[in-house]
């Protein structure tokens, strides 16, 4: 995805077209986003991303555009086919990216049409809960609660629950065996999401 072919020539118009579309009033919609897309498709937003962050400006911009792009069905039909983007955002340096990365799991389980695929199975086939699990214990308070917000909603199936409460109880990502290698700071946040989980199922 980070191939000559996806570079940016100009970041600034890209710079300006996302800024636009992220203050274009009202909900984002397909419309807007297919045409946002069809002047700068996925691959060169995130080669921008990945590569031309010292930008000023640029990376919160597209990270707030596409943000809005998975909000809507057309944009988060895109997310199974860049899952090792999902991937590497959830590991960045950056929260802002991080962050990006759980809101787009979100999209994902809120928008994926499970006759045609399975959202849960995306998530195991491409190692993405301990992933979000990490977010929920390192990241800051943005990312901890972006994440929190993606796990409940893989909750929200039977096969997300099988994800989030394994029948082993000697499974690394068991909650219990989780918060006991956590900071304070990580145990208070898993004791949180597990309430928050038994409260709403």
């Amino acid at each position: 995805m980070d191939g000559e072919e996806f570079s940016v020539e100009n970041p600034s118009q890209l710079l300006q077209s996302a800024s636009d579309y992220v203050n274009y009033p009202g909900v984002p919609n397909d419309v807007a986003a297919k045409e946002f897309l069809d002047l700068f498709p996925l691959p060169v937003i995130i080669n921008a991303l990945q590569t031309k962050s010292e930008v000023p400006g640029l990376e919160a911009t597209l990270v707030a555009c596409l943000e809005r792009i998975f909000k809507t069905k057309y944009g988060a039909s895109f997310i199974p086919l860049y899952m090792p983007f999902v991937q590497v955002g959830l590991t960045a340096d950056s929260q802002l990216a991080r962050c990006l990365a759980c809101k787009t799991v979100s999209c994902l389980l809120e928008n994926i049409d499970e006759k045609t695929i399975s959202a849960a199975q995306l998530i195991i086939d491409n190692g993405v809960y301990p992933l979000l699990l990490d977010c929920l214990i390192n990241g800051n308070e943005q990312v901890a609660t972006a994440s929190m917000e993606a796990i409940e909603k893989l909750a929200g199936s039977q096969k997300g629950m099988e994800i989030i409460f394994p029948a082993n109880n000697s499974d690394d990502m068991h909650l219990g065996n989780l918060s006991a290698r956590c900071s304070s700071l990580g145990r208070v946040r898993v004791f949180i999401f597990d309430c928050e989980i038994i409260l709403c199922f």
